[in-house]
Protein backbone atom coordinates (compact mmCIF):
# COMPACT_ATOMS: atom_id res chain seq x y z
CA UNK A 1 0.00 0.00 0.00
CA UNK A 2 1.10 3.48 -1.04
CA UNK A 3 2.68 5.44 2.20
CA UNK A 4 2.63 2.06 4.31
CA UNK A 5 7.01 1.19 4.55
CA UNK A 6 8.09 -2.21 4.50
CA UNK A 7 9.36 -2.11 7.77
CA UNK A 8 5.65 -0.74 9.11
CA UNK A 9 4.75 -3.65 7.40
CA UNK A 10 6.86 -5.86 9.05
CA UNK A 11 5.81 -4.41 12.42
CA UNK A 12 2.06 -4.74 11.44
CA UNK A 13 3.00 -8.63 10.98
CA UNK A 14 4.21 -8.95 14.39
CA UNK A 15 0.91 -7.80 15.78
CA UNK A 16 -1.23 -9.70 13.70
CA UNK A 17 0.39 -12.30 14.39
CA UNK A 18 0.53 -11.77 18.34
CA UNK A 19 -3.05 -11.09 18.52
CA UNK A 20 -4.47 -14.27 17.40
CA UNK A 21 -3.97 -17.00 19.94
CA UNK A 22 -3.28 -19.83 17.71
CA UNK A 23 -5.88 -22.52 19.42
CA UNK A 24 -5.76 -25.39 17.87
CA UNK A 25 -9.85 -25.85 17.50
CA UNK A 26 -11.75 -28.40 19.36
CA UNK A 27 -14.89 -29.70 20.33
CA UNK A 28 -16.63 -27.11 22.29
CA UNK A 29 -19.99 -26.62 23.85
CA UNK A 30 -21.39 -23.54 22.14
CA UNK A 31 -19.74 -20.33 20.49
CA UNK A 32 -19.99 -16.80 20.58
CA UNK A 33 -19.30 -15.08 17.31
CA UNK A 34 -18.41 -11.84 18.43
CA UNK A 35 -19.70 -8.94 16.48
CA UNK A 36 -17.80 -6.40 14.58
CA UNK A 37 -17.72 -4.75 10.76
CA UNK A 38 -16.62 -8.12 9.91
CA UNK A 39 -19.04 -10.57 8.43
CA UNK A 40 -16.46 -12.90 7.97
CA UNK A 41 -17.32 -13.71 11.56
CA UNK A 42 -20.85 -15.11 10.55
CA UNK A 43 -18.93 -16.91 7.88
CA UNK A 44 -16.41 -18.40 9.72
CA UNK A 45 -18.74 -19.30 12.38
CA UNK A 46 -20.88 -20.90 10.05
CA UNK A 47 -17.96 -22.72 8.42
CA UNK A 48 -17.24 -24.37 12.14
CA UNK A 49 -20.91 -25.08 12.49
CA UNK A 50 -20.83 -27.16 9.28
CA UNK A 51 -17.83 -28.97 10.40
CA UNK A 52 -19.36 -30.02 13.66
CA UNK A 53 -17.03 -28.44 16.33
CA UNK A 54 -19.70 -26.99 18.11
CA UNK A 55 -23.84 -27.78 18.08
CA UNK A 56 -25.21 -24.43 19.21
CA UNK A 57 -23.94 -20.21 18.62
CA UNK A 58 -24.69 -17.11 19.93
CA UNK A 59 -24.17 -13.99 17.95
CA UNK A 60 -23.44 -11.42 19.92
CA UNK A 61 -23.54 -7.41 18.93
CA UNK A 62 -25.83 -4.24 18.88
CA UNK A 63 -26.14 -1.40 16.47
CA UNK A 64 -22.45 0.86 17.05
CA UNK A 65 -21.27 4.44 15.74
CA UNK A 66 -18.55 2.10 13.69
CA UNK A 67 -21.33 -0.43 12.82
CA UNK A 68 -24.60 0.70 11.99
CA UNK A 69 -24.45 1.91 8.35
CA UNK A 70 -23.21 -1.72 7.36
CA UNK A 71 -25.59 -3.46 9.83
CA UNK A 72 -28.49 -1.21 10.70
CA UNK A 73 -30.21 -3.71 12.25
CA UNK A 74 -27.81 -4.66 14.57
CA UNK A 75 -24.54 -6.61 14.25
CA UNK A 76 -26.06 -10.11 15.89
CA UNK A 77 -28.79 -9.80 13.25
CA UNK A 78 -26.87 -9.48 10.17
CA UNK A 79 -24.72 -12.43 11.62
CA UNK A 80 -27.51 -14.32 12.57
CA UNK A 81 -29.27 -13.56 8.89
CA UNK A 82 -25.69 -14.23 6.89
CA UNK A 83 -25.57 -17.74 8.67
CA UNK A 84 -28.67 -19.10 7.77
CA UNK A 85 -27.71 -18.03 4.34
CA UNK A 86 -24.96 -20.32 4.90
CA UNK A 87 -27.00 -23.58 5.78
CA UNK A 88 -26.98 -22.95 9.76
CA UNK A 89 -30.22 -23.95 10.97
CA UNK A 90 -31.64 -21.10 12.94
CA UNK A 91 -32.89 -23.40 15.24
CA UNK A 92 -28.74 -24.00 16.12
CA UNK A 93 -28.49 -19.90 16.91
CA UNK A 94 -29.29 -17.80 19.89
CA UNK A 95 -29.34 -13.79 19.68
CA UNK A 96 -27.56 -11.77 21.50
CA UNK A 97 -28.59 -8.12 20.57
CA UNK A 98 -27.64 -5.74 23.33
CA UNK A 99 -23.88 -5.93 23.76
CA UNK A 100 -21.86 -2.82 22.71
CA UNK A 101 -18.32 -4.19 23.73
CA UNK A 102 -16.18 -7.49 24.45
CA UNK A 103 -17.01 -7.61 28.21
CA UNK A 104 -21.03 -7.57 27.40
CA UNK A 105 -21.01 -9.55 24.36
CA UNK A 106 -19.39 -12.88 26.72
CA UNK A 107 -21.77 -11.40 29.81
CA UNK A 108 -24.58 -11.29 27.82
CA UNK A 109 -24.27 -14.04 25.88
CA UNK A 110 -23.23 -16.27 28.87
CA UNK A 111 -26.70 -15.35 30.03
CA UNK A 112 -28.43 -15.73 26.92
CA UNK A 113 -26.81 -19.44 26.86
CA UNK A 114 -28.04 -19.86 30.65
CA UNK A 115 -31.33 -19.08 30.02
CA UNK A 116 -31.52 -21.41 26.63
CA UNK A 117 -30.52 -24.34 29.47
CA UNK A 118 -27.10 -24.48 28.25
CA UNK A 119 -24.44 -24.26 30.71
CA UNK A 120 -20.97 -24.61 28.59
CA UNK A 121 -17.73 -25.93 30.30
CA UNK A 122 -16.26 -24.94 27.29
CA UNK A 123 -16.53 -22.00 24.85
CA UNK A 124 -15.38 -21.30 21.11
CA UNK A 125 -14.70 -17.38 20.58
CA UNK A 126 -15.25 -16.47 17.16
CA UNK A 127 -14.06 -13.14 16.02
CA UNK A 128 -11.78 -10.77 13.51
CA UNK A 129 -8.19 -12.44 13.50
CA UNK A 130 -6.77 -9.60 15.47
CA UNK A 131 -9.16 -9.72 17.88
CA UNK A 132 -8.49 -13.07 19.31
CA UNK A 133 -6.39 -12.18 22.07
CA UNK A 134 -8.40 -9.17 23.60
CA UNK A 135 -11.46 -11.56 23.39
CA UNK A 136 -9.56 -14.34 24.97
CA UNK A 137 -8.42 -11.92 28.22
CA UNK A 138 -11.83 -10.50 28.53
CA UNK A 139 -13.56 -13.44 28.85
CA UNK A 140 -11.02 -14.83 31.13
CA UNK A 141 -11.53 -11.59 32.96
CA UNK A 142 -15.42 -12.08 33.47
CA UNK A 143 -15.86 -15.62 33.32
CA UNK A 144 -13.04 -17.42 34.14
CA UNK A 145 -14.60 -21.24 34.32
CA UNK A 146 -15.16 -21.99 31.07
CA UNK A 147 -12.72 -23.10 28.64
CA UNK A 148 -12.03 -20.80 26.07
CA UNK A 149 -11.05 -21.70 22.22
CA UNK A 150 -10.65 -18.91 19.70
CA UNK A 151 -11.06 -18.89 16.28
CA UNK A 152 -10.77 -17.16 13.32
CA UNK A 153 -10.78 -16.73 9.25
CA UNK A 154 -7.07 -18.47 8.36
CA UNK A 155 -6.02 -15.68 6.42
CA UNK A 156 -2.69 -13.91 6.45
CA UNK A 157 -2.54 -10.47 6.69
CA UNK A 158 -1.84 -9.26 3.33
CA UNK A 159 -5.28 -11.02 2.20
CA UNK A 160 -7.46 -8.94 4.98
CA UNK A 161 -6.20 -5.57 3.66
CA UNK A 162 -7.20 -6.96 0.34
CA UNK A 163 -10.25 -7.92 1.25
CA UNK A 164 -10.65 -4.50 3.74
CA UNK A 165 -9.23 -2.17 0.92
CA UNK A 166 -7.20 -0.08 3.52
CA UNK A 167 -3.84 -0.87 4.69
CA UNK A 168 -3.82 2.23 7.02
CA UNK A 169 -7.29 1.30 8.41
CA UNK A 170 -6.16 -2.49 9.10
CA UNK A 171 -2.44 -1.18 10.70
CA UNK A 172 -4.57 1.37 13.03
CA UNK A 173 -6.80 -1.66 14.18
CA UNK A 174 -3.87 -3.67 15.25
CA UNK A 175 -2.78 -0.59 17.09
CA UNK A 176 -5.58 -0.42 18.85
CA UNK A 177 -6.48 -3.81 19.70
CA UNK A 178 -2.98 -4.33 21.22
CA UNK A 179 -3.22 -0.95 22.76
CA UNK A 180 -6.44 -2.67 24.37
CA UNK A 181 -5.10 -5.16 25.11
CA UNK A 182 -2.30 -2.92 26.99
CA UNK A 183 -4.55 -1.09 28.97
CA UNK A 184 -7.45 -2.98 29.83
CA UNK A 185 -6.11 -5.10 32.89
CA UNK A 186 -5.66 -2.05 34.68
CA UNK A 187 -9.29 -0.66 34.19
CA UNK A 188 -10.54 -4.48 35.21
CA UNK A 189 -11.63 -5.18 31.99
CA UNK A 190 -9.32 -8.40 31.21
CA UNK A 191 -6.84 -10.48 32.85
CA UNK A 192 -3.19 -9.36 31.90
CA UNK A 193 -1.13 -10.67 28.59
CA UNK A 194 2.65 -11.17 28.35
CA UNK A 195 3.92 -8.48 25.72
CA UNK A 196 7.14 -10.53 24.00
CA UNK A 197 9.15 -7.26 23.50
CA UNK A 198 9.54 -7.55 19.91
CA UNK A 199 5.63 -6.78 19.72
CA UNK A 200 5.38 -3.94 21.78
CA UNK A 201 8.70 -2.23 19.92
CA UNK A 202 6.89 -2.98 17.01
CA UNK A 203 3.79 -1.19 18.53
CA UNK A 204 5.07 1.75 20.13
CA UNK A 205 6.84 2.72 16.50
CA UNK A 206 3.74 2.62 14.57
CA UNK A 207 1.87 4.97 17.42
CA UNK A 208 4.76 7.09 16.90
CA UNK A 209 4.41 7.02 13.20
CA UNK A 210 0.92 7.85 13.57
CA UNK A 211 -1.29 4.84 12.75
CA UNK A 212 -3.36 5.82 16.54
CA UNK A 213 -7.39 6.55 15.24
CA UNK A 214 -8.26 3.46 16.76
CA UNK A 215 -6.18 4.14 20.09
CA UNK A 216 -8.68 5.43 23.65
CA UNK A 217 -7.78 7.96 25.74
Amino acid sequence: MAGITDEQWRQAGLLWDYLQMHHPLRHCDAAIGLGSHDLGVASTAAALHHAGWFPRLVFSGATTPTTAARFPRGEAVHYREHAIGLGVPDEAILLEPRATNTSENIVLSRRVLHEAGIRPRSVMLISKPYMERRAYATTRKVWPEVEVVCASGAQRLDAYVRAIGDGELVIDMLVGDLQRVIEYPARGYSVEQEIPPAVRDAYESLLRAGFDSRVIP
